[in-house]
């Protein structure tokens, strides 16, 4: 069961920095320094931004159960 909540949070890990990744900068940070500052949103946020939203919020969940379940499993020593 460990491995298994192990592949989980690695999986998940990935995923999360490539769906963080491919978040539009929204100025200011280190966005502006690499130029996603130049770039202005006229109708505020669009289908896809607010589905990549959407998902990467749920790979979140997904991340924490698997630290939380890995932190129970380990304790109880499974």
């Amino acid at each position: 069961m460990i491995l298994f909540f192990s592949i989980v949070l690695t999986l998940a890990s990935l995923l999360m920095i490539v769906l963080i990744l491919m978040h539009k900068g929204r100025g200011g940070g280190l966005s502006d320094m690499f130029g996603g500052g130049v770039s202005s949103s006229l109708g505020g946020s669009s289908v896809a931004e607010r589905n990549l939203d959407r998902i990467t919020v749920g790979v979140a969940i997904v991340w924490a159960v698997a630290v939380v379940s890995l932190g129970l499993l380990m304790k109880v020593g499974a």
